[in-house]
């Protein structure tokens, strides 16, 4: 039985498979794009290869014209892609979608010249810690990136009840009436719906097995570490160490606490070497990398903010959680899926260089921030905002 066939029937097996009814807010958009090569790329465990089964269910072709393919199976080890996908092209193959791309040595080559020379669509997913959103590549591509579930996703799931996100315009000018909105569709209180969240929403793995979510968020972790990271960036094992020694530096410290001097004497490497590590792992969204506001222009000498990824890695790798930090991590994980973020001199978030936040509790006021135009506060332990005061857990509808 030569390849081909093998994955023929592999693929089989994945096309009987059940799936989740429920499909991400993207969708829609992956299946419509007119595009001969769709790539989405993404942190482990957000439904990746879920959005792939479903559009492969979705289309029903006959199996020998769609294929699905998982690059981590054995007998992809030492496939060459392109006479792979070639092979099934003169078979009468038309649609391909292949799973964890990242696997294939070369991968960019084989699939430019599937594009050049091939009448295929095919869709692929990656890792994020990938560059595979490079501009040569993502030029000739549609490339879409696949977050974290949001507030308002891990609320459908939970309840399904179906919800509208908003742009953050829309949040900003009309927020009481988009909370009253949700707070009436919604069976439960929206801040105990949002505590949930911050504790094990983020990821869709979750509703499989809610008791062992915390066992496989840590074991996501430990996979995009010693597979993705050691792989993609040739990251040695011994060295490992260092990364996950950064993960819980950033988990036990207020953001602004860590200098990248101390944070490299902390972990002992270089700081060329921490920079390094801290673009590996701001690229698989195990942490968020801000910088001031001022080196958008010119080269400052003003410290970085670092974040975990997001509040349930928090919850994963943490011990005890600062709940200011908690509250910023909510923030920043939502809102950099549309939208630059930078932190400035006063408040704590710049977005899109207009709009000025200031994240805290119940009882925070514009006294930090009083001056600034087109400032507003976050607030967290309220449901409902007045004026220029709105609620954090609204932030979770941006997507």
């Amino acid at each position: 039985m030569d390849i081909l066939e093998k994955a023929i029937n592999l693929s089989a097996l994945k096309l009987s498979q059940k799936l989740p009814v429920y499909r991400r807010f993207l969708f829609d958009d992956i299946k419509k794009n007119p595009s001969k090569i769709i790539g989405l790329y993404g942190p482990r465990g957000v439904g990746k290869t879920t959005l792939l089964l479903q559009i492969f269910q979705d289309i029903n072709l006959p199996l020998r014209e769609s294929i699905y393919i998982s690059c981590d199976h054995p007998i992809f080890s030492d496939i060459n892609l392109y006479e792979f996908l070639e092979e099934f092209y003169k078979k009468g193959g038309k649609v391909v979608f292949i799973d964890e791309i990242h696997k294939i040595k070369d991968f960019q080559k084989h699939i430019k010249s599937a594009y050049d020379f091939l009448e295929l669509k095919i869709y692929f997913s990656g890792s994020s810690a990938l560059a595979i959103t490079n501009p040569d590549f993502s030029r000739r591509f549609s490339m879409f990136h696949i977050p974290i579930l949001s507030l308002r996703e891990y609320i459908e799931l939970k309840t399904g009840i179906r919800l509208n996100s908003y742009h953050l315009e829309e949040i900003l000018t009309d927020h009481q009436n988009i909370t009253m909105d949700i707070i009436r569709k919604i069976p439960e209180k929206i801040l105990k719906i949002f505590d949930e969240y911050n504790s094990f929403g983020a990821y869709p793995f979750y509703f499989e097995d809610p008791d062992k979510y915390l066992q496989r968020l840590s074991d996501t972790i430990n996979a995009t570490l010693y597979f993705d990271l050691a792989e993609i960036y040739s990251v040695s094992i011994d060295k490992i160490h260092s990364l996950k020694k950064i993960l819980s530096t950033v988990c036990v410290s207020k953001p602004f606490e860590l200098s990248i001097e101390k944070l490299a004497n902390i972990v002992g490497i270089t700081k060329v070497t921490l920079y390094k590590y801290i673009e590996y792992l701001s690229r698989s969204e195990l942490i968020i990398h801000l910088s001031h506001e001022s080196k958008r222009f010119k080269s400052v000498r003003k410290r970085d903010k670092l974040y975990l990824g997001n509040t349930n890695l928090l919850n994963a790798l943490c011990l005890e959680k600062d709940v200011g930090t908690l509250r910023e991590t909510f923030f920043a994980s939502m809102t950099l899926y549309k939208y630059s973020i930078h932190y400035p001199d006063k408040g704590d978030f710049l977005v899109n260089e207009k709009y000025l936040f200031e994240i805290g509790g119940k009882s925070k006021d514009f006294s930090q921030i009083k001056d600034k135009s087109h400032s507003y506060l976050a607030v967290d332990g309220i449901e409902i905002g007045y004026e220029n005061k709105i609620p954090l857990w609204l932030i979770g509808f941006l997507y």
